[in-house]
């Protein structure tokens, strides 16, 4: 599916100028581009120089009309949920790829956020690409497989204790998996939150944003 051409809504540096990282944000099941480029104002006044993209993900989604999705959720099973980021991963490397030309940035000037599922593929693709990121910071996600990890970007997960959609319990399966690789990691929890994103939580992963961006 590596032919298929992602697009979505973007924010160019609150300073101006010619971008100087590049933040990709990548939304949860059901939802689009324009849901988490809501975030960049969020994030703008600690990176002023970075531009900011969402793509929609590739698929319709097949259980919330209107919206979009990375791969089915209708199946929760690992074997299912590794299928699908496998699948989906061609056309998202293709678009971050392209993004890089675009702005002539290496991956070092890359971040990637996520929300839910966007968390999911953020991780999948981060870890199996060629250079690693600078960084990726996930709400609310999950770890699908841990076979042909070969890059180490810094990863910053946050999740809200009261998450019923992804179990809290997630993060830290991703940990256990993520520090046995040697990964550079820190984790958030945000009590009393359920499936979302908090204003701490944004405060955390723009810190984390700058350290790697900044």
């Amino acid at each position: 599916m590596d032919h298929i051409t992602l697009s979505g809504p973007e924010a160019p540096p609150a300073k101006g100028g010619a971008p100087q990282s590049l933040v990709i944000l990548l939304h949860g099941l059901g939802s689009d581009g324009q849901d988490l480029i809501s975030l960049a104002p969020f994030f703008a006044p600690a990176l002023p120089h970075a531009h900011f993209i969402s793509p929609n993900a590739p698929y319709p989604c097949d259980m919330a009309p209107g919206g979009y999705q990375w791969f089915s959720l209708r199946d929760w099973s690992p074997q299912s949920m590794l299928k699908g980021a496998h699948e989906a991963a061609p056309a998202l490397n293709l678009f971050i790829d392209m993004q890089l030309k675009r702005f002539n940035l290496k991956d070092d000037r890359l971040a990637l956020v996520g929300f839910s599922q966007g968390t999911m593929m953020a991780l999948y693709t981060a870890l199996r690409r060629p250079a690693a990121c600078a960084g990726v910071a996930g709400f609310s996600g999950a770890m699908i497989g841990e076979e042909g990890i070969t890059a180490k970007p810094p990863v910053c997960l946050i999740h809200g204790t009261q998450d019923m959609v992804v179990p809290f319990g997630a993060m830290a399966l991703a940990e256990a998996v993520l520090r046995k690789h040697g990964i550079p990691l820190e984790t958030h929890a945000r009590p009393d939150l359920g499936h979302g994103i908090d204003p701490e939580g944004l405060a955390i992963a723009g810190r984390f944003l700058k350290a790697k961006l900044g």
